[in-house]
């Protein structure tokens, strides 16, 4: 346990670094390159391609978030920003209305402060900035209006590891603690689930890129996190291979000391249930024995700081309704 310090993102700030970090990530918007998809259109000029983001960003959700680990919404909940849009296609999605058909609304630098700063004083215990690997640009021009206004909260960056190692690297020094999901260990299951072949390989970079800058994960002493990475990974049925393929890797190029949480809420969702028989794996509930086995799973490579949800699971029910 830590004593809770100085969100990084301030030392930055008094230099100036803050404003030159946000023109570089602006700069990139006008051929985008701001994830991996590198699509090229001018988003400075409003042009839009599969993230189906312009040059604002759009928000579809933002409140105190009580549903997330313990270690970020503690009692007062994690400040959660949802952003629309993604550069993923999850043919599981939960959230599609978002994350692909792109509702919500535009909000500009100055909103966006204004968004982080009423969750401060809301009393919420961090900045948790959920899909943000295509709208880093703005996240980054926002925020040296939000440290005016007097914003004091970690950020916690909520991606699902499809992450542009140079978007990453402008981040460095300003997010405090990094939550990527580790969706999928093979190329195959990526191509067809997630819409990303080069997945597996974009996701293994980045985690690197993000341990590298905030290591394992910290607490305070009232149990809140304040500075590391915190590994979610959603259990999919029929590829408990892939999740001891994922602990074993965490283990071994990171840390045995990755903290991380297995999650087994996966239901069909999405075009799973839009076009049934195209993705028959997909259209049953991740079952209690498969979750318990991947709960083993990572323990068995090494990995002892499980979230309480893992290391205690409640009962999934294994079909819908």
């Amino acid at each position: 346990m830590t004593t809770g310090a100085a969100p990084a993102y301030l030392a930055l700030a008094h230099t100036g670094e803050l404003e030159r970090r946000a023109a570089a990530a602006l700069a990139r918007l006008e051929s985008c390159r701001v994830c991996p998809r590198a699509c090229g259109v001018n988003r400075l000029a409003d042009e839009r391609k599969l993230c189906r983001t312009g040059r604002h960003a759009r928000v579809s959700a933002c409140f105190a978030h009580f549903g997330e680990e313990d270690c970020l919404r503690g009692d007062r909940g994690s400040g959660t920003i949802f952003f629309s849009g993604c550069n993923l296609r999850c043919v599981f999605c939960q959230n599609w209305e978002t994350s692909q058909a792109g509702l919500g609304e535009l909000v500009d630098a100055r909103t966006l402060a204004e968004l982080m700063l009423g969750l401060q004083d809301f009393g919420c215990h961090n900045i948790n900035l959920v899909t943000p690997e295509h709208v880093v640009p703005q996240i980054l021009e926002a925020l040296p209006l939000a440290v005016a206004g007097g914003l004091r909260l970690p950020l916690v960056y909520n991606s699902s590891a499809y992450d542009s190692l140079d978007s990453l690297r402008l981040l460095r020094g300003i997010v405090d603690i990094y939550m990527p999901d580790f969706k999928l260990w093979s190329s195959a299951s990526a191509a067809a689930w997630l819409g990303a072949k080069d997945y597996p390989e974009v996701a293994r970079a980045a985690f690197k890129e993000m341990h590298a800058q905030v290591g394992d994960l910290r607490l305070d002493e009232r149990g809140l996190a304040v500075r590391g990475l915190l590994v979610r990974h959603l259990v999919m049925p029929g590829r408990l291979e892939e999740t001891s393929a994922i602990a074993r890797w965490l283990a071994k190029e990171l840390s045995s000391d990755t903290y991380v949480n297995v999650m087994g809420q996966y239901r069909p969702e999405g075009r799973v249930l839009e076009q049934p028989g195209r993705w028959p794996a997909l259209e049953h509930r991740t079952a209690h024995a498969e979750y318990e086995g991947a709960v083993a799973a990572v323990q068995a490579a090494g990995l002892w700081r499980l979230d309480e949800r893992a290391v205690r699971p409640r009962r999934l029910r294994t079909s819908p309704g």
